[in-house]
C-alpha cells in the first residue's frame, strides 16, 4: 500500500507516518520544511520518499502529482496541513493567512487527490480537520470558520463520489486540542491530547474507514453539548 501524507514533518502527521511505516506502508511524505522529514526518511529509506511542497503555492498540486508518481502510485491520501491562532484583534495577516492555508490550501490538495482517485476509480482520502468546525470560537475566527468549511467540503465530495459511481472513501478527522507545535504559546488550553495517542486513533479511523472520528471521547461529549446550544445563547458564552 502506498500513501501520501501532506504535513508529515511534525505533530500528527509525522506520527502517523511513523505507525503507516511498521504496518509495512510506503510513503511519499511532503511538507514546506523538507530538512524535518529527514527523520522518516532515515527511518526506512528504501520506503520513504520526500518532497517540499508549500500548500499555498500554485504548483502544489502539480508536486503532489511528482511525489504521486515518484513512489508509484497512491492508495491513501493523508492531509495533516493547517495553521490555527487565536486572534480577539482580527490582526490581518492572521485572518488571512489562515483563510489561505487552511481553505485555499486545503481545496487545492483535497481537489487534487480527489482528481487521482476519480481517474482510477477508488482510493482514501483521511484530513485532520478540528472539532473547532462545530462552532463559531470567537477567539479564532477564521480557523473555526475554515474547519467548518473543512468538514462539509469533505461530505460535499463524498456525496459526489457516490453519485459518480466512484469508490472513493472519505475519513473526516475532528481532534481537539493536541500537544503540537501549533498551539506552543503561553496560553493554557484544557484538555490537552499527545499525538501519539492521537494517531493511533487516526490510523485505526483509517483502516475502519470511518466517515468522521472525533477524538477522543472528552471531545465527543463536548461537541455534542455544543451541537444543543441554540444560537441566541451561543453568542452570549465567553470562550
Amino acid at each position: 500500500m502506498n500513501a501520501i501524507i501532506i504535513g508529515a514533518s511534525s505533530g500528527m502527521g509525522q506520527e502517523v507516518a511513523k505507525l503507516l511505516l511498521a504496518e509495512g506502508y510506503k510513503l511519499g511524505v511532503a511538507a514546506r520544511r523538507e530538512d524535518r522529514l529527514q527523520t522518516l526518511k532515515h527511518l526506512a529509506p528504501d520506503k520513504v520518499e520526500v518532497a517540499t511542497i508549500d500548500v499555498t503555492a500554485e504548483d502544489a498540486a502539480e508536486r503532489l502529482r511528482s511525489l504521486i508518481d515518484c513512489l508509484g502510485g497512491m492508495d491513501l491520501f493523508f492531509y495533516a496541513s493547517g495553521i490555527g491562532k487565536q486572534n480577539r484583534t482580527l490582526t490581518p495577516d492572521i485572518e488571512l493567512g489562515t483563510m489561505n492555508t487552511n481553505a485555499v490550501g486545503f481545496t487545492r490538495m483535497i481537489g487534487e487527490a480527489y482528481r487521482y482517485f476519480a481517474e482510477r476509480g477508488k482510493g482514501q482520502i483521511a484530513a485532520i480537520t478540528s472539532i473547532a468546525g462545530t462552532k463559531g470560537l470567537g477567539p479564532a475566527p477564521s480557523y473555526s470558520a475554515t474547519k467548518a468549511m473543512q468538514n462539509v467540503y469533505l461530505q460535499a465530495l463524498e456525496q459526489q463520489a457516490n453519485a459518480r459511481g466512484l469508490k472513493i472513501r472519505f475519513t473526516d478527522i475532528r481532534p481537539g486540542f493536541v500537544d503540537t507545535d501549533l498551539l506552543k504559546g503561553d496560553f493554557h488550553y484544557p484538555m490537552m491530547l499527545k499525538p501519539e495517542k492521537v494517531a493511533r486513533q487516526i490510523v485505526k479511523a483509517i483502516h475502519n474507514k470511518r466517515h468522521v472520528a472525533v477524538l477522543d471521547w472528552k471531545y465527543r461529549i463536548l461537541t455534542a453539548m455544543w451541537r444543543r446550544i441554540p444560537r441566541p445563547l451561543w453568542r452570549h458564552i465567553k470562550i
